[in-house]
């Protein structure tokens, strides 16, 4: 009986606790509505299906931080973006949650999609927005991880949300993930770019099947591209710590953003001055753009001799003949030494 009464009793305190955090939703909501920054929870499928993911696996039961908690499978438009309740209909269930929240039984584990450093509830919405607003900062959680290099954290807006869509269809194309597993993840600030990163490895691919005399796989020519192009970069771009250097200026936010940046101002120079371009290395490209954000280029990046040169289509056919000319050779002296 003792039993019954007090778990009336948190049931009550749940309705009347329901009441004030829908009115607080509305008010919320309106406040948002006024001044432009409505933020809703995102939506699984949605996400699911901007990013290509594809496979899982269960990770087990884990605490999992309320705040990196996003989005929902089914129910994103019932709750807030801080899961507060939208709907007065939802009174009695959130209630029930709540009452058992404060039980000594306490509620079973939720259901979890993770993907990046988020999470999506497959089941459990209700216990999520009652722990939050008991005060809880982590809830218990069957998992169940969907991988991807794409990154995805909490908070993240719109035009960051597009990036990692354009970030996929980037992968999906190139076939990075599939061509280097354990890549590390390239971010760019403005997703309309990653279609300019694809142009720099379709032309890499062209000139390594001018320089290779036969047809690359996508996947060669990525890998190829990542290897030979992209890492060395990033590595010293790292290594001289740029990005940190040059920190507060409008320019290359990420190191993809910087990587893009080296590229094009190694291509115009090439373009422009053919062999005898003033930069055609990696690292002389880093200290032209030091040097135009007005940074001190460090002494020792600036005796660095990293001899990554740059190919443009003219210079990939000159070795393309030079080639050819040496296997030439090689046949008439193979054909000479037959005849004598």
């Amino acid at each position: 009986m003792a039993t019954h009464h007090n778990y009336e009793q948190r049931l009550n305190e749940g309705r009347t606790k329901f009441q004030s955090v829908y009115n607080k939703a509305f008010w919320r909501e309106l406040l948002s509505q006024l001044t432009g920054r409505h933020k809703d929870l995102l939506n699984f499928d949605e996400i699911r299906s901007r990013l290509h993911l594809h496979e899982e696996h269960y990770e087990g039961v884990h605490d999992v931080p309320l705040e990196q908690i996003v989005g929902s499978v089914g129910r994103y438009k019932d709750f807030t973006a801080t899961f507060l309740p939208r709907k007065s209909g939802m009174k009695e269930r959130w209630s029930r949650v709540y009452a058992l929240a404060n039980s000594m039984e306490g509620p079973p584990p939720i259901e979890l999609y993770k993907v990046g450093d988020v999470y999506f509830v497959r089941d459990g919405n209700h216990r999520v927005s009652v722990a939050r607003q008991l005060g809880a900062k982590s809830i218990q959680a069957h998992v169940v991880e969907m991988p991807t290099t794409i990154p995805l954290r909490p908070g993240m807006s719109d035009l960051e949300l597009q990036a990692a869509e354009a970030y996929a269809n980037f992968l999906d194309e190139t076939s990075l993930s599939r061509a280097v597993p354990d890549h590390d993840s390239i971010e760019l600030t403005e997703p309309t770019r990653y279609h300019e990163l694809m142009g720099h490895i379709f032309l890499h691919e062209r000139v390594m099947e001018q320089l290779e005399g036969h047809a690359l796989t996508t996947e060669a020519a990525t890998a190829d591209w990542y290897f030979t192009m992209y890492k060395p970069a990033i590595e010293l771009i790292r290594k001289y710590d740029v990005l940190d250097l040059a920190k507060g200026k409008h320019d290359a936010r990420t190191e993809g953003d910087l990587f893009l940046w080296l590229m094009n101002n190694l291509l115009d120079l090439r373009h422009q001055y053919g062999d005898d371009a003033p930069v055609k290395s990696i690292s002389g490209a880093l200290k032209s753009y030091l040097e135009e954000e007005h940074v001190r280029v460090p002494e020792a990046l600036a005796s660095e001799d990293d001899q990554s040169l740059l190919l443009t289509r003219s210079q990939a056919m000159k070795a393309v003949r030079a080639r050819r000319m040496r296997q030439e050779r090689e046949d008439r002296s193979e054909t000479d030494s037959q005849i004598s």
